[in-house]
C-alpha cells in the first residue's frame, strides 16, 4: 500500500509539473526584450520617409514612455517637466523632432508660412510626426536648442487646414497634385488635430480630427464588403478599389489615437457621442477584417483576395488595434485571435501554425506550442539578430511584408512593419499589465490545453484517495 500511495504521489508530481510546463509554453509564445530591442533598432535603420519617422516616434513612446502616450490612461496634457526616469526613453522621440525642425526649412526650399514639416507629395504623413515636435515643444525643448517647434507645429497645422485642397464636403486631401483619399491619411493627420487642440484648449480642431475621420470612412467604407474599408478614391488616377489589409489597419490605429485623446482630454464629457462614433467605427473594421484571416494566422494583403500574398505587416497592426480598443473602450471580441495573430507572429522557427476556423471565433493550437523549447523568449534573439523566429528574418526584419513602398507588391526590411510590431507589443503588454480581459473570450489554445489537464488531475486525486 504504502508503494502504491508512493507511486500515485509521484505520479501526482509528475502531472502537475507537465502542467505547469504546458502552461508555460503557451505563455513563453511572446516576443522577448532581446527580440524587440533588435526590432527597434531596424525601425532607427530603416526609417527615412515623414510617416515612417511619424510611426517611430508613436510606438516609441507606446512602449517606453507609455505616460507621454495618448494611451495613457492618465489625462491630457502629460507633464511639461519630463521626469529623470523618462528622459532617456523620451530622447529617441525628441531627437527625431529635432532633426525634423532642423531641416524642415531645406526641405521646403527655405519658404516662410504654412508649410508641412517634410516636403512630398502626401499632405498627411508629414504631420505624423507633428505629436512629437508638440511634445518637444510642450515640453520646453526650445529652451535647449533653440528651435522654434511651436512655429514648424502651427506651420504644418495651417498647411493642412489651409492650402491643401478638399473634396466638396471637406475632407483633406491626401494627394498635393489632385484631391484624392487614402486610408492612411487617418492615421497621420487627425491623431495630430486632436493633439494639437488638446495641448492648447482649442475644442474646434479635436472636434476637426473626428470630422475628418468622419468624411473619409463616408468615402472609403465598402458597405459591399462587410464595411472594411477600400485603399484609395477620387481622384483622376491612381485609385484603389481593393480592401488593402494595411490600409484598414492604418485607419483603424488613427481612429484610437484620436478616441484616446479626446477621452483622456478635458473635452472628454463634452464629446462622449463622438467618441462612441469612433470606438463602434473601429470594431467595425475588426468586425469586417478578422472573417478574412487566413489559416496560417495572417492576413492577405488584400483581405479578401486570398490570391494576393499573406502579410505579417498588416497583421500586427490590426493586432494592435484589437488590444487597444480592449483597453480604450473594453470591446473585446476579437481577443482571442488578436492572441492568434500575434502568438502566430512570435512562433518559433519551424512552426506550422494552422487554424482552419480562422475569424469563426474558435482556434486551434499552433502544433509549435505544446513541444518546442525554442519558443522560450531568452533563446529566439542575439544581441543582433532573431534567428529563431519563423516570421522574422535572421537579423530582425519581419516577414512576409508587403512593400511599403509599392502597396501591391511583396517586400522586405520594411520599416513600417517593425512600428507594426512594436505597436502589437506595447499594446499586448499594457493589455496583460490591465489584467488580460477578454482572453478567455473563446475555446482559446491555453483554455483546452487547461481544461485537458484538469481532467487528468482529477482522475490521480481519485486514485490518491482510494
Amino acid at each position: 500500500m504504502r508503494h502504491w500511495t508512493t507511486s500515485c504521489r509521484c505520479l501526482w508530481s509528475l502531472v502537475t509539473s507537465l502542467t505547469i510546463y504546458l502552461h508555460a509554453q503557451v505563455y513563453a509564445q511572446n516576443l522577448s526584450t532581446a527580440d524587440i530591442d533588435v526590432v527597434t533598432e531596424r525601425l532607427a535603420q530603416g526609417a527615412t520617409q515623414s510617416w515612417e519617422y511619424g510611426t517611430r516616434a508613436e510606438v516609441l513612446l507606446e512602449l517606453n514612455a507609455s505616460s507621454y502616450s495618448v494611451f495613457s490612461p492618465t489625462p491630457l496634457p502629460p507633464p511639461q517637466q519630463i521626469p529623470s526616469n523618462l528622459t532617456n526613453a523620451l530622447s529617441d522621440v525628441i531627437g527625431i523632432a529635432q532633426m525634423i525642425v532642423a531641416n524642415r526649412s531645406t526641405s521646403n526650399g527655405n519658404i516662410t508660412g504654412p508649410q508641412p514639416l517634410v516636403n512630398g507629395s502626401a499632405t498627411g504623413d508629414p504631420a505624423s510626426v507633428g505629436v512629437a515636435v508638440l511634445l518637444a515643444n510642450w515640453t520646453g525643448q526650445s529652451t535647449a536648442d533653440g528651435l522654434d517647434y511651436a512655429g514648424a507645429a502651427r506651420d504644418q497645422l495651417e498647411f493642412l487646414l489651409s492650402n491643401v485642397s478638399r473634396t466638396n464636403d471637406g475632407a483633406i486631401s491626401q494627394r498635393i497634385d489632385q484631391v484624392q483619399l487614402w486610408s492612411d491619411f487617418v492615421y497621420m493627420a487627425p491623431p495630430f488635430f486632436a493633439y494639437y487642440g488638446v495641448l492648447t484648449g482649442n475644442q474646434s480642431l479635436v472636434q476637426e480630427a473626428y470630422h475628418q475621420v468622419r468624411l473619409y470612412r463616408k468615402y472609403l467604407r465598402d458597405r459591399t464588403a462587410n464595411n472594411i474599408w477600400k485603399h484609395i478614391q477620387l481622384g483622376l488616377y491612381g485609385t484603389d478599389n481593393g480592401h488593402w489589409s494595411t490600409g484598414n489597419g492604418w485607419a483603424a490605429a488613427g481612429m484610437l489615437r484620436v478616441l484616446s485623446t479626446i477621452k483622456q482630454s478635458q473635452f472628454s464629457s463634452s464629446m462622449e457621442s463622438q467618441q462612441q462614433d469612433l470606438a463602434d467605427w473601429v470594431q467595425e473594421i475588426h468586425d469586417g477584417m478578422y472573417p478574412n484571416l487566413d489559416s496560417s494566422g495572417l492576413f492577405h494583403n488584400y483581405a479578401d483576395n486570398s490570391s494576393t500574398f499573406t502579410d505579417a505587416s498588416s497583421t500586427a497592426l490590426l493586432a494592435s488595434t484589437v488590444y487597444r480598443l480592449s483597453l480604450v473602450w473594453g470591446v473585446h471580441k476579437y481577443i482571442p485571435l488578436a492572441e492568434l495573430c500575434r502568438e502566430t507572429l512570435s512562433a518559433p522557427a519551424g512552426s506550422a501554425v494552422n487554424t482552419s476556423t480562422a475569424g469563426t471565433g474558435t482556434v486551434s493550437v499552433p502544433s509549435s506550442i505544446a513541444t518546442s523549447s525554442a519558443s522560450a523568449p531568452s533563446a529566439s534573439s542575439t544581441a543582433t539578430g532573431t534567428p529563431g523566429l519563423l516570421h522574422f528574418t535572421s537579423d530582425g526584419w519581419l516577414t512576409p511584408v508587403v512593400d511599403p513602398y509599392s502597396y501591391a507588391d511583396q517586400g522586405q526590411d520594411s520599416p513600417e512593419s517593425e512600428a507594426f510590431v512594436i505597436a502589437m507589443q506595447a499594446a499586448w503588454s499594457d493589455w496583460v499589465a490591465d489584467g488580460a480581459v477578454g482572453a478567455n473570450g473563446t475555446v482559446s489554445p491555453l483554455a483546452r490545453i487547461s481544461c485537458t489537464w484538469v481532467v487528468i488531475n482529477v482522475m490521480v486525486v481519485t486514485l490518491l484517495s482510494c
